[in-house]
Order: structure tokens, then C-alpha cells, then sequence
């Protein structure tokens, strides 16, 4: 496979094109063929993921506390935004999979996208070292880190709603998924917030929180 189109939208050159394409083996594609997968380089890729963001965040963003900071890493680094990377460079093209994974549609897979890109980060902190490794994150998540840095310490709509239903004492609130749809890879959730058990709002969004999340913010504009 040639990476030249690869290696231009990562921005980086490899001197070792083979952990390039280690980085992008899948399991199944390594079991088929009986060579290495990239689960070694995805969980270095992991921890450096967080080191490189952690020491972002420290640098850059001097007026957050500790426990803010956390909350703005965990935020950034999670399987939503890498799999954000992955689309925006066009890697699942390049993924090596097993038959069955394609067939079923895993070059679309959000776990997959996900590791495939703590791989890639791997391969390139061995490959170029960590001023490479490092201006590949930064270059591709600073605007998540900014966006987060906005919204840390502010309560979500479900923390309000809970604390301005309680004002009157206790009450059961509950939030139940009704509705699912699309496939694996592109899913819509409708959720529903019950207060006593009386239906309050619904809300919809691309993850089961989103939506929980949008159901609460209608209830709070209804209320």
C-alpha cells in the first residue's frame, strides 16, 4: 500500500514505513495473516496521548485547577474526538482488516478509528520522537482542549435540573433511551427525563449522554 496520501494529511513523514503499517493492523487483519496488530503501539500511544495533552493543558491553560485540568483531559481525550482525527485524515481508507471486519463494516467503527490513531501516535513518537509526537497532538486536538477549557466548572443540564428539582425536597428523576437508529458506526439516541414518573421532556443527540443532556436542557426551558 502506498502511504504517500496517508503521510501528507498526518503531516509526517515515515523513515520506518512499517510501523506506519503496524500502527494501522487490526487484530483481525493480524490473525488472518499471522503478523503483529498494532494493540502494543495503541497502548503506548494511549499513555503518550495523555502525557502530551496533560502537558498542554499545564502550559497553556496556567489559570485551570488540578481537578479542572482533569476534567478538560478527559473531556479531549476520548473516543469521540479520535475518532474525529481518524475522519479527518482519511485513515480508515489505509486500515488493514480481517475479511469478517470488513464485510461487517469495521473501517466505520468508532473503537477501531480510535485505536488506530493512539497507534499512529506511537508510531510516530518511535519513528520522530516526542517534538514530532507532540506537534501532531496539539496540531490536532488544540481546538477540542480550547473548546473544553470554556465549559469546565460550568454545571451541565442535568446537574441543574436535578438541584432545581430537589429545591422542594427529594424526588426520583430518571432518564430512560427510547429510541435508537442508524447503524453501528453513525447512531441517534432519543432519551426521555421523568420526574416522579411523569414524562418531563425528550431530547436526541449522537450518544446516549448528548441526548440525555438535550432532554434535561428542554426540560429546564419548559419549567
Amino acid at each position: 500500500m502506498n502511504f504517500t496520501i496517508l503521510e501528507d494529511n498526518l503531516g509526517y513523514k515515515f523513515k520506518d514505513k512499517g510501523l506506519l503499517k503496524k500502527a494501522l493492523t487490526h487484530t483481525s487483519y493480524a490473525y488472518e495473516n499471522k503478523v503483529e496488530s498494532n494493540e502494543k503501539l495503541e497502548f503506548l500511544g494511549d499513555s503518550i496521548l495523555e502525557f502530551i495533552t496533560s502537558e498542554y493543558i499545564y502550559n497553556t491553560y496556567t489559570n485551570l485547577k488540578e481537578g479542572e485540568m482533569t476534567k478538560v483531559r478527559a473531556t479531549v481525550v476520548c473516543g469521540e474526538n479520535l475518532c474525529k482525527v481518524a475522519k479527518s485524515h482519511n485513515i480508515s481508507e489505509f486500515l488493514y482488516l480481517g475479511k469478517s471486519e470488513i464485510i461487517s463494516g469495521g473501517k466505520n467503527r468508532t473503537a477501531i478509528l480510535e485505536d488506530s490513531v493512539e497507534a499512529i501516535i506511537a508510531a510516530i513518537y518511535l519513528d520522530g520522537g516526542i517534538e514530532q509526537v507532540k506537534k501532531f497532538i496539539v496540531d490536532n486536538l488544540k481546538e477540542e482542549i480550547e473548546e473544553a477549557t470554556k465549559h469546565v466548572g460550568i454545571k451541565d443540564y442535568k446537574t441543574v435540573l436535578q438541584e432545581r428539582l430537589q429545591e422542594n425536597g427529594d424526588v426520583k428523576i430518571e432518564y430512560e433511551i427510547i429510541k435508537e437508529t442508524g447503524p453501528d458506526h453513525d447512531k441517534s439516541f432519543v432519551a426521555q427525563v421523568k420526574l416522579n414518573g411523569k414524562i418531563l421532556a425528550q431530547g436526541e443527540g449522537k450518544s446516549k449522554k448528548q441526548a440525555q443532556m438535550q432532554a434535561a436542557k428542554k426540560a429546564l426551558e419548559q419549567n
